[in-house]
């Protein structure tokens, strides 16, 4: 059996980006954990602060096996930049480096192809006001047509285009992404549209006529939500308890 470089950062970089190596590895296994992952594909992407570097899952590991420390480093480019067994996919950077390149506060970038995503991306009316989780992404939903496979450079910019000052994308054909100043506000984020689009789908599953939310109280669920998770999506709040998550499944993303 093919056993995996073992990589041990944890003293050869500053603080500051091994707190980011583990944030991003915990939330690459929490996506494995709640089942939103695709074999090796897709990818979640942070940026060093100060820095137009950025950290990637190195390609063929699945997300169970991501570590702080396996975690590559690149530029916009895709070049890597640190001494490193392991390739990334140049492919699946695209998508990635396209929103870096344009968003400053997108610190963090989360792109997946999870079933219910996909299927709300691709009906003709998207994502609908049918429960509080979608409150959550409407006020900031952008969408993207499918152009083919993400490596077309002439795609990114209509992709920066499309996203403009948005947080969630919905990909038609696709998948779904969200962006967040920290690892913690992108996977709330996520999590909530993730969310959106399974209820969607259940009530359209059930036959049952359903009840949506009513206009006067989407128009104002951004600010709601802004009083409830104090100007943030929340992540500063869930995110130790998710930090906590993933040390009880398996410490070993924290190497």
């Amino acid at each position: 059996m093919f056993e995996l470089p073992q990589l041990d950062l944890k003293n050869k970089v500053s603080a500051q980006e091994w707190q980011l190596r583990v944030d991003l590895a915990a939330c690459y296994r929490l996506v494995d954990h709640f089942r939103w992952g695709d074999l090796i594909y897709t990818h979640l992407s942070a940026r060093l602060p100060g820095t137009d570097h950025y950290l990637v899952n190195a390609f063929g590991l699945t997300f169970d096996e991501v570590t702080a420390s396996n975690l590559v480093k690149v530029d916009l480019a895709g070049n890597i930049l640190d001494d490193t067994p392991f390739a990334i996919n140049p492919a699946g950077f695209t998508i990635h480096s396209a929103i870096h390149e344009v968003r400053d506060d997108a610190h963090c970038v989360i792109h997946l192809h999870t079933k219910e995503t996909i299927a709300v991306a691709t009906q003709q009316n998207g994502l609908l006001p049918l429960s509080q989780y979608s409150m959550f992404s409407l006020p900031s939903l952008s969408y993207h047509s499918y152009e083919g496979l993400a490596v077309n450079n002439d795609e990114k910019k209509r992709l920066q285009d499309d996203l403009a000052n948005t947080n969630h994308m919905l990909l038609v054909n696709h998948g779904g992404l969200t962006v967040g100043p920290t690892v913690g506000d992108a996977f709330m984020r996520f999590y909530d549209l993730q969310r959106a689009c399974e209820i969607q789908l259940a009530l359209q599953a059930s036959g049952q006529a359903v009840t949506p939310v009513p206009q006067a109280i989407i128009d104002n669920i951004y600010n709601q939500a802004n009083v409830v998770h104090s100007g943030s999506t929340g992540g500063q709040l869930a995110w130790p308890a998710m930090l906590r998550k993933a040390h009880r499944l398996d410490p070993s993303f924290a190497k």
